[in-house]
Protein backbone atom coordinates (compact mmCIF):
# COMPACT_ATOMS: atom_id res chain seq x y z
CA UNK A 1 0.00 0.00 0.00
CA UNK A 2 1.45 3.56 -1.06
CA UNK A 3 2.34 6.04 1.62
CA UNK A 4 0.45 9.01 2.72
CA UNK A 5 1.77 12.38 0.92
CA UNK A 6 3.37 14.06 3.84
CA UNK A 7 1.39 15.94 6.00
CA UNK A 8 -1.44 15.32 4.88
CA UNK A 9 -5.28 14.19 5.83
CA UNK A 10 -6.24 10.37 5.31
CA UNK A 11 -7.00 10.59 1.68
CA UNK A 12 -10.08 8.96 -0.01
CA UNK A 13 -8.15 6.31 -1.56
CA UNK A 14 -7.89 5.11 2.33
CA UNK A 15 -11.69 5.14 2.96
CA UNK A 16 -11.54 1.79 3.56
CA UNK A 17 -9.49 2.54 7.03
CA UNK A 18 -11.67 5.16 8.13
CA UNK A 19 -14.79 4.08 7.25
CA UNK A 20 -16.36 0.38 7.77
CA UNK A 21 -19.85 0.18 7.01
CA UNK A 22 -21.56 -3.23 8.61
CA UNK A 23 -23.82 -5.80 6.85
CA UNK A 24 -27.22 -4.82 6.62
CA UNK A 25 -28.03 -6.74 10.00
CA UNK A 26 -25.62 -3.85 12.03
CA UNK A 27 -28.35 -1.23 11.14
CA UNK A 28 -30.48 -3.31 14.23
CA UNK A 29 -27.57 -1.77 16.64
CA UNK A 30 -29.28 1.50 16.19
CA UNK A 31 -32.78 1.36 15.42
CA UNK A 32 -35.04 -1.98 13.91
CA UNK A 33 -35.46 -2.49 10.13
CA UNK A 34 -38.30 -1.54 8.57
CA UNK A 35 -39.67 -5.57 8.07
CA UNK A 36 -39.20 -5.90 12.03
CA UNK A 37 -41.32 -2.46 12.54
CA UNK A 38 -43.95 -3.57 10.06
CA UNK A 39 -44.25 -7.53 11.65
CA UNK A 40 -44.51 -5.39 15.55
CA UNK A 41 -47.09 -2.99 14.02
CA UNK A 42 -49.04 -6.09 12.45
CA UNK A 43 -49.02 -7.47 15.74
CA UNK A 44 -50.68 -4.39 17.67
CA UNK A 45 -53.02 -2.89 15.06
CA UNK A 46 -53.65 -5.71 12.41
CA UNK A 47 -52.57 -7.23 9.02
CA UNK A 48 -53.63 -4.00 7.31
CA UNK A 49 -56.32 -0.79 7.78
CA UNK A 50 -55.20 3.12 8.59
CA UNK A 51 -54.52 1.58 12.46
CA UNK A 52 -50.81 -0.26 10.66
CA UNK A 53 -50.05 3.13 9.20
CA UNK A 54 -50.71 4.88 12.41
CA UNK A 55 -48.28 2.23 14.08
CA UNK A 56 -45.40 2.62 11.87
CA UNK A 57 -45.64 6.44 11.86
CA UNK A 58 -45.33 6.20 15.88
CA UNK A 59 -42.47 4.13 15.81
CA UNK A 60 -40.25 6.35 14.03
CA UNK A 61 -41.90 9.05 15.84
CA UNK A 62 -40.24 7.49 19.20
CA UNK A 63 -37.26 6.34 18.21
CA UNK A 64 -36.45 9.53 15.90
CA UNK A 65 -34.15 10.85 19.07
CA UNK A 66 -31.51 7.96 18.73
CA UNK A 67 -30.92 7.95 15.14
CA UNK A 68 -27.94 11.04 15.39
CA UNK A 69 -26.52 8.74 18.75
CA UNK A 70 -22.78 7.84 18.41
CA UNK A 71 -21.25 5.20 20.27
CA UNK A 72 -17.81 3.92 21.46
CA UNK A 73 -17.22 1.12 18.37
CA UNK A 74 -16.59 -2.02 20.73
CA UNK A 75 -19.94 -1.16 22.77
CA UNK A 76 -21.86 -2.08 19.34
CA UNK A 77 -22.73 -5.80 20.31
CA UNK A 78 -23.70 -4.56 23.54
CA UNK A 79 -26.22 -2.10 21.93
CA UNK A 80 -27.45 -5.12 19.67
CA UNK A 81 -28.35 -7.35 22.19
CA UNK A 82 -30.50 -4.37 23.88
CA UNK A 83 -32.01 -4.05 21.02
CA UNK A 84 -32.89 -7.50 20.16
CA UNK A 85 -34.75 -7.58 23.74
CA UNK A 86 -36.80 -4.66 23.41
CA UNK A 87 -37.72 -6.21 20.05
CA UNK A 88 -38.68 -8.98 21.93
CA UNK A 89 -40.44 -7.39 25.07
CA UNK A 90 -42.30 -5.32 22.09
CA UNK A 91 -43.60 -8.73 20.38
CA UNK A 92 -44.86 -9.94 24.22
CA UNK A 93 -46.80 -6.88 24.54
CA UNK A 94 -48.52 -6.70 20.85
CA UNK A 95 -49.53 -10.01 21.75
CA UNK A 96 -50.65 -9.37 24.87
CA UNK A 97 -53.19 -6.63 23.17
CA UNK A 98 -51.16 -3.55 24.75
CA UNK A 99 -51.15 0.14 23.55
CA UNK A 100 -48.10 0.71 20.67
CA UNK A 101 -48.76 4.31 21.61
CA UNK A 102 -47.37 3.67 25.15
CA UNK A 103 -44.82 0.74 24.24
CA UNK A 104 -43.13 2.75 21.71
CA UNK A 105 -42.09 5.97 23.97
CA UNK A 106 -41.78 3.81 26.82
CA UNK A 107 -39.12 1.64 24.79
CA UNK A 108 -37.27 4.08 23.33
CA UNK A 109 -36.27 5.70 26.83
CA UNK A 110 -35.17 2.28 27.84
CA UNK A 111 -33.12 2.54 24.80
CA UNK A 112 -31.77 5.69 25.59
CA UNK A 113 -30.60 5.19 29.20
CA UNK A 114 -28.92 1.98 28.04
CA UNK A 115 -27.05 4.12 24.95
CA UNK A 116 -25.86 6.54 28.11
CA UNK A 117 -24.71 3.74 30.57
CA UNK A 118 -22.31 2.23 27.54
CA UNK A 119 -18.75 2.95 27.51
CA UNK A 120 -17.98 6.63 26.34
CA UNK A 121 -16.10 7.19 22.97
CA UNK A 122 -12.31 8.42 23.31
CA UNK A 123 -11.69 11.41 22.32
CA UNK A 124 -8.75 12.07 19.71
CA UNK A 125 -5.47 12.81 20.38
CA UNK A 126 -3.82 15.36 18.53
CA UNK A 127 -1.54 16.11 16.05
CA UNK A 128 -1.48 12.63 14.61
CA UNK A 129 -1.63 9.18 13.91
CA UNK A 130 -4.75 6.58 13.04
CA UNK A 131 -6.23 5.81 16.12
CA UNK A 132 -8.79 2.77 16.29
CA UNK A 133 -8.99 3.43 20.28
CA UNK A 134 -11.34 6.61 19.43
CA UNK A 135 -13.39 4.82 16.67
CA UNK A 136 -16.68 5.54 16.52
CA UNK A 137 -20.28 4.48 15.42
CA UNK A 138 -22.35 5.98 13.89
CA UNK A 139 -25.96 5.06 14.59
CA UNK A 140 -27.39 6.90 11.58
CA UNK A 141 -26.13 5.29 8.12
CA UNK A 142 -25.10 2.43 10.33
CA UNK A 143 -20.86 3.16 9.65
CA UNK A 144 -17.81 4.00 11.91
CA UNK A 145 -14.91 6.47 11.68
CA UNK A 146 -11.61 6.94 13.28
CA UNK A 147 -9.98 10.90 13.85
CA UNK A 148 -9.66 13.06 10.97
CA UNK A 149 -5.42 13.19 11.56
CA UNK A 150 -2.75 12.84 9.29
CA UNK A 151 -0.48 9.70 9.27
CA UNK A 152 2.38 12.12 10.05
CA UNK A 153 3.47 13.84 13.01
CA UNK A 154 5.16 17.26 13.02
CA UNK A 155 9.02 17.01 12.50
CA UNK A 156 10.92 17.23 16.24
CA UNK A 157 14.02 18.80 16.00
CA UNK A 158 17.23 17.83 18.15
CA UNK A 159 20.50 19.39 18.62
CA UNK A 160 23.36 17.21 19.56
CA UNK A 161 26.96 17.95 19.76
CA UNK A 162 29.47 16.33 17.90
CA UNK A 163 30.63 13.16 19.94
CA UNK A 164 27.85 13.08 21.82
CA UNK A 165 24.90 10.40 21.89
CA UNK A 166 21.41 11.18 20.75
CA UNK A 167 18.06 9.06 21.19
CA UNK A 168 14.95 8.74 19.61
CA UNK A 169 12.03 7.84 21.06
CA UNK A 170 9.47 6.54 18.70
CA UNK A 171 5.94 6.55 21.10
CA UNK A 172 2.87 8.64 20.47
CA UNK A 173 -0.13 9.89 22.74
CA UNK A 174 -2.75 7.70 22.29
CA UNK A 175 -3.35 3.80 22.67
CA UNK A 176 -1.76 1.23 20.73
CA UNK A 177 -3.10 -1.99 20.30
CA UNK A 178 -1.64 -4.26 22.54
CA UNK A 179 -0.11 -6.92 20.03
CA UNK A 180 1.64 -6.99 16.66
CA UNK A 181 3.03 -3.87 16.76
CA UNK A 182 6.53 -3.17 15.00
CA UNK A 183 9.00 -0.21 13.86
CA UNK A 184 10.72 0.92 11.21
CA UNK A 185 13.41 3.33 10.90
CA UNK A 186 14.26 5.40 8.15
CA UNK A 187 16.97 8.36 7.37
CA UNK A 188 17.26 10.69 5.08
CA UNK A 189 21.07 12.15 5.31
CA UNK A 190 22.91 15.06 3.62
CA UNK A 191 21.26 17.17 6.21
CA UNK A 192 18.33 17.55 4.81
CA UNK A 193 14.82 18.47 7.24
CA UNK A 194 12.30 16.87 5.36
CA UNK A 195 9.13 14.61 5.59
CA UNK A 196 8.67 13.23 1.98
CA UNK A 197 9.18 9.55 2.17
CA UNK A 198 11.69 9.49 -1.37
CA UNK A 199 14.12 10.95 0.71
CA UNK A 200 14.32 8.19 3.17
CA UNK A 201 16.61 5.15 3.20
CA UNK A 202 15.93 1.92 5.69
CA UNK A 203 17.92 1.47 8.69
CA UNK A 204 17.83 -2.62 9.35
CA UNK A 205 19.80 -2.59 11.83
CA UNK A 206 17.27 -0.12 14.35
CA UNK A 207 14.52 -2.21 15.48
CA UNK A 208 11.98 -1.21 18.42
CA UNK A 209 10.32 1.91 19.45
CA UNK A 210 13.70 3.32 21.31
CA UNK A 211 16.48 4.05 19.06
CA UNK A 212 19.95 5.70 19.44
CA UNK A 213 23.26 7.19 17.55
CA UNK A 214 27.01 7.14 19.26
CA UNK A 215 28.97 8.65 19.15
CA UNK A 216 27.25 11.51 16.83
CA UNK A 217 29.13 12.88 13.79
CA UNK A 218 28.26 15.34 11.44
CA UNK A 219 27.50 12.41 8.72
CA UNK A 220 24.22 11.83 11.04
CA UNK A 221 23.05 15.69 10.42
CA UNK A 222 19.79 15.14 8.23
CA UNK A 223 16.16 13.75 9.24
CA UNK A 224 15.62 9.67 11.11
CA UNK A 225 11.60 8.91 10.29
CA UNK A 226 9.90 6.24 12.57
CA UNK A 227 6.82 4.23 11.49
CA UNK A 228 4.61 2.47 13.80
CA UNK A 229 2.97 -0.18 12.20
CA UNK A 230 0.32 -2.36 13.32
CA UNK A 231 -0.16 -6.04 11.50
CA UNK A 232 1.83 -4.16 8.75
CA UNK A 233 -0.62 -0.77 8.81
CA UNK A 234 0.77 2.13 9.43
CA UNK A 235 -0.71 3.82 12.54
CA UNK A 236 1.76 6.84 12.65
CA UNK A 237 4.46 8.29 11.37
CA UNK A 238 7.27 10.03 13.20
CA UNK A 239 10.02 12.14 12.21
CA UNK A 240 13.22 13.85 14.08
CA UNK A 241 15.50 16.25 12.82
CA UNK A 242 19.40 16.04 14.34
CA UNK A 243 21.17 18.84 13.89
CA UNK A 244 25.27 17.91 14.92
CA UNK A 245 27.28 21.45 15.99
CA UNK A 246 30.31 22.05 17.58
CA UNK A 247 33.28 19.43 18.49
CA UNK A 248 34.13 17.30 21.49
CA UNK A 249 36.85 18.36 23.80
CA UNK A 250 40.43 17.24 22.73
CA UNK A 251 40.65 14.82 26.10
CA UNK A 252 37.04 13.51 25.28
CA UNK A 253 38.06 12.52 22.27
CA UNK A 254 41.70 11.04 22.90
CA UNK A 255 39.18 8.83 25.64
CA UNK A 256 36.80 7.88 22.28
CA UNK A 257 39.34 6.67 20.43
CA UNK A 258 40.74 4.49 23.17
CA UNK A 259 37.73 3.09 23.79
CA UNK A 260 36.67 2.04 20.52
CA UNK A 261 40.75 0.97 19.99
CA UNK A 262 39.83 -1.16 22.87
CA UNK A 263 36.68 -2.49 22.26
CA UNK A 264 37.67 -2.72 18.22
CA UNK A 265 34.45 -1.01 16.92
CA UNK A 266 33.74 0.12 14.09
CA UNK A 267 34.76 3.11 12.15
CA UNK A 268 32.90 6.71 13.01
CA UNK A 269 31.64 6.68 9.23
CA UNK A 270 30.13 3.41 9.75
CA UNK A 271 28.17 4.01 12.61
CA UNK A 272 24.79 4.41 12.49
CA UNK A 273 21.30 4.26 14.61
CA UNK A 274 21.32 1.46 16.76
CA UNK A 275 18.72 0.09 19.01
CA UNK A 276 19.13 1.52 22.68
CA UNK A 277 19.98 -0.78 25.45
CA UNK A 278 19.13 1.52 28.48
CA UNK A 279 21.37 1.20 31.33
CA UNK A 280 19.87 0.50 35.18
CA UNK A 281 19.65 4.59 35.66
CA UNK A 282 18.13 4.73 32.48
CA UNK A 283 15.43 2.27 33.32
CA UNK A 284 14.74 3.11 36.84
CA UNK A 285 13.91 6.94 35.32
CA UNK A 286 10.91 5.50 33.22
CA UNK A 287 7.79 5.84 35.27
CA UNK A 288 6.72 2.30 34.07
CA UNK A 289 9.54 0.90 36.21
CA UNK A 290 8.68 0.55 39.30
CA UNK A 291 6.24 -1.85 38.95
CA UNK A 292 5.28 -4.29 42.41
CA UNK A 293 7.18 -6.94 40.93
CA UNK A 294 10.82 -4.44 40.15
CA UNK A 295 10.41 -3.05 43.24
CA UNK A 296 10.06 -6.77 44.95
CA UNK A 297 13.42 -7.71 42.77
CA UNK A 298 15.35 -4.58 44.52
CA UNK A 299 14.11 -5.14 47.75
CA UNK A 300 15.41 -8.59 47.37
CA UNK A 301 18.66 -7.72 45.71
CA UNK A 302 19.34 -5.42 48.34
CA UNK A 303 18.54 -7.45 51.39
CA UNK A 304 21.14 -10.05 49.94
CA UNK A 305 23.88 -7.81 49.45
CA UNK A 306 23.13 -6.20 53.73
CA UNK A 307 23.71 -10.14 54.26
CA UNK A 308 26.57 -10.73 52.43
CA UNK A 309 28.12 -7.50 53.97
CA UNK A 310 27.31 -8.94 56.71
CA UNK A 311 28.57 -11.87 56.59
CA UNK A 312 32.09 -10.58 55.29
CA UNK A 313 32.91 -7.98 58.03
CA UNK A 314 31.85 -10.72 60.88
CA UNK A 315 34.63 -13.00 59.30
CA UNK A 316 36.30 -10.65 59.16
CA UNK A 317 36.42 -9.80 63.15
CA UNK A 318 36.61 -13.50 63.51
CA UNK A 319 39.69 -13.90 61.69
CA UNK A 320 41.22 -10.58 63.32
CA UNK A 321 40.23 -11.51 66.67
CA UNK A 322 41.53 -14.61 66.87
CA UNK A 323 44.68 -14.19 65.21
CA UNK A 324 45.54 -11.61 68.23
Amino acid sequence: MALLAPGSAVPSALVALVVFRPPAWACLLCFTSHKERVRICQIFAGIEGPELEKCEEAFTAAFKGLLDAEINYDERSHLHDAFTQMTHSLQEMATAQGSFKVAFPDAAEKMRKVIMQLKEVRACVPPCGLQEVARRFHCRGCYSTVCDLPLDCPVQDLTVTRGHQAKFSCTVNFQLPQEEITYSWKFAGGGVRTQDVSYFQDLPQARGNLARIRPVQPAHRGTFSCVILHDQLPLARLYFFLNVTGAPSRGESELQVSFREVLRWAPLEAEMIEPWRPSLGELLARPEALTLSNQCLLAAVAALASVSATLVVWMFFRWYFKGN
